[in-house]
């Protein structure tokens, strides 16, 4: 096996991808625009500002070093000579086993028979009974059969079922994913037509709310598309490091004429701080506005509130 020195190993380091594959590889460079690169083998993979991120799977790095470990598959001593162009020879060394686990299965809790309490626990937050509809019959909201939770399900572009997330409906505060879910494709509500912006939200229920403002207002609230994160986004201590949130990569990376992205997470400490970073870490490709819930903390607060004033006014 190669053995490669600490030394060559930090020099390796210093090159970051761009410059790797204007000198080793320029066939795989590819413009995407302004100063946003991508390869011709990976044309999730976006290169800007000194970063890399492989959006469809949710990995991205600085160096050209991270590059050919983590999408290439090479081994340390691999990349390092690639980039290095140097290497001295070491006993081999037993290699190791890998295991590999098989992929999860999602396991969807049985439907009930209606879908009465989760329709009035929704309504009764000021969800409009319109939204609910369509999201029964395109079969992204249920009741379970056990404990009647409402089961927000997140679909694929083929509209398989990937994901799903939990919220009780009894009074008490329960939540969470269902067993099997992949982040990667959180519940969502597609626009109409192929528009080029998107709506981001901590959860489902934030995301009908504003669906809900929509359609008071007198717009299409299905006019853009909508995209849950399934949670709060907690981005690393360095935000440079960070990658964006698993289910918004996904996203871009299977509907790419989007282009614009409109932030509406919780206005409090993480919800800024998650709105800050996916705003710094986004490629330049994509405009970012941020729009947290005026006087309250989430989306719901804010519809329960105008319905509140709106009751007000008609007394």
């Amino acid at each position: 096996m190669p053995y490669v020195t600490p030394e060559q190993i930090e020099r390796a380091k210093q090159m970051d991808l761009l410059t790797y594959l204007q000198y080793y590889e320029p066939q795989e460079l590819v413009r995407f625009s302004g100063n946003v690169y991508t390869t011709s083998t990976h044309d999730s993979l976006k290169i800007s500002n000194g970063k890399w991120c492989w959006w469809s799977r949710g990995i991205g790095g600085r160096s050209a070093l991270d590059y050919l470990i983590k999408v290439r598959g090479m081994t340390l001593p691999e990349a390092v000579i690639r980039i290095d162009g140097q290497a001295v020879v070491m006993p081999p060394v037993p290699e190791r086993t890998q295991e590999h686990s098989a992929p999860k299965k999602l396991l969807l809790p049985e439907k009930n028979e209606n879908n009465d309490r989760v329709i009035a626990y929704l309504t009764g937050r000021g969800i409009h009974r319109s939204l609910l509809d369509y999201c029964i019959r395109t079969e992204r909201l249920y009741e379970s059969r056990d404990y009647h939770n409402a089961v927000f399900v997140g679909l694929d572009r083929q509209g398989v079922p990937r994901y799903g997330t939990l919220r009780g409906t009894s009074g008490r505060r329960f939540m969470g994913d269902v067993n099997g879910s992949d982040k990667h494709y959180s519940f969502s509500i597609p626009a109409w037509n192929k528009r080029r912006r998107l709506h981001l939200f901590e959860c489902a229920i934030d995301l009908l709310s504003y669906g809900t403002l929509e359609l008071l207002s007198g717009r299409d609230w299905r006019q853009d598309c909508c995209l849950s994160l399934a949670g709060i986004y907690r981005p690393k201590k360095n935000i440079e490091e960070s990658t964006p949130p698993a289910a918004l990569m996904q996203y871009l990376e299977d509907y790419p004429q989007i282009n614009a992205i409109v932030l509406h997470l919780d206005n409090d400490e993480p919800g800024r701080l998650a709105a800050k970073s996916i705003q710094n870490i986004l490629p330049p490709a994509y405009t970012v506005s941020n729009e947290p819930p005026k006087h309250v903390k989430d989306y719901n607060d804010y519809l329960r509130m105008v319905l509140s004033g709106r009751r007000g006014q008609e007394r």
